[in-house]
């Protein structure tokens, strides 16, 4: 069982380092008290070299991650280290409507079809992500889906798409990211053209079809920003748990719920206790529950790479150990591999122009202390 103390994630590496470091109030600027710190005693070693997917296999659990066919078609190295440490692949971008759908009447499946080939070829698992979002729609989705057609598109691309990798898949994302409590409706979920055009019941809709095109996947409700002991992030985990209690009593074959972990280095305030009752509450309707694009964010830590790689696996070490407590979780994957592909560098870069690590492997595909912290959270995982 998790019995440490709450920290702000990144803190808990100070463990072992002197408690007055953790106790007494820091007057010194932030930069400086971290590179005092770069000494913090915290044992990430691990026994063997067993890649990630055996370590979690042994536990009953699925590890994985994201990439995309133009990462892994062209980069041997990738592919091959990939292969190594991943029981599954989840295609990043190839099975969005962007990329799926060139036309409203055509699809283009090339790139998925390698990606699920290249997974079977390598003895992996593969996750399809995802179904329905309201990211990354084509351009023509516009001037071509209004009201009186939405239900016809959303049924017939769910039908075509899940049903041409029906059998292949793991599991799929069936809808992503629902909730916004922001727009201010009383049941939480984001103003989107699904909604707009369809009313809440896309949610119900897309599960239903979901499970009659492709009978033997796990159908997942997948969100973020479900982490951290915020009152916005709280607001995000009450609405989900709302939504999930509803589709469970209308009978909607959702079975679990994916949870991104998109994390924050000492940027959110972390409470154990928090996330072990969500994930309790959502284990309680039935539902498994995986971990769909697990990284940590690094901008606010400073540049020393000795120091910075230390408080993220720090941070991969402490959210592991109360998520794979709880029997329920039967998977984590990480949103990339290689330090080297990583959404975070565009999207959330450092402010000293320095490369980002967010990731378990660096550029050069070799293991980094992110990578002994979750290999050690498996290895310390219960049995499922």
């Amino acid at each position: 069982m998790y019995k440490r103390r709450s920290f702000v994630f990144g803190l808990g590496v100070l463990v072992g380092a002197g408690a007055s470091i953790i106790t007494e109030k820091i007057k010194q600027p932030m930069a400086d008290m971290w590179q005092k710190i770069e000494v913090a005693r915290r044992d990430f070693t691990v026994v063997g070299e067993q890649p990630l997917r055996e370590r979690a296999q042994a536990k009953g659990l699925i590890y994985g991650a994201a990439s995309s066919y133009q990462e892994l078609a062209k980069n041997v190295d990738l592919a091959n280290r990939f292969a190594a440490e991943c029981g599954i692949l989840v295609p990043v971008n190839s099975m969005k409507w962007q990329e799926l759908r060139p036309g409203p009447k055509t699809f283009d499946f090339n790139q998925g079809d390698w990606l699920a080939k290249f997974a079977s070829e390598r003895g992996m698992q593969l996750r399809g992500h995802t179904l329905i979002w309201h990211k990354a729609l084509p351009d023509w989705f516009e001037a071509n889906v209004n009201k009186q057609n939405a239900e016809q598109v959303m049924l017939e691309h769910i039908a075509t798409v899940a049903g041409h990798y029906a059998g292949k898949m793991q599991s799929w994302d069936v809808v992503n990211e629902a909730i916004f409590p922001a727009n201010g409706r009383s049941d939480g979920l984001r103003r989107t053209p699904w909604l707009e055009f369809l009313g809440p019941e896309y949610i119900d809709l897309a599960f239903q079809a979901a499970a009659q095109a492709d009978p033997q996947a796990l159908l997942v409700y997948n969100d973020h920003r479900l982490d951290y002991d915020t009152p916005e992030m709280e607001g995000r985990r009450v609405a989900v748990l709302k939504l999930l209690e509803g589709l469970k009593s209308r009978k909607t074959p959702v079975q679990a719920l994916g949870i991104q972990g998109h994390l924050f280095a000492n940027e959110m305030p972390f409470k154990p206790k928090k996330l072990r009752q969500f994930l309790s509450d959502v284990a309680s309707l039935g539902l498994k529950i995986m971990i769909t694009e697990l990284d940590v964010t690094d901008r606010m830590l400073p540049g020393d790479i000795a120091v910075r790689d230390r408080l993220v696996a720090g941070v991969y070490q402490d959210y592991l150990d109360v998520v794979l407590d709880e029997p329920a979780v039967i998977g984590v994957l990480n949103w990339g591999l290689s330090d080297r592909y990583t959404w975070i560098a565009g999207v959330r870069p450092r402010d000293d122009g320095m490369a980002v690590r967010p990731l378990p492997l660096d550029q050069d595909f070799q293991r980094k202390l992110a990578w002994q912290a979750i290999a050690r959270a498996f290895d310390n995982a219960p049995s499922r």
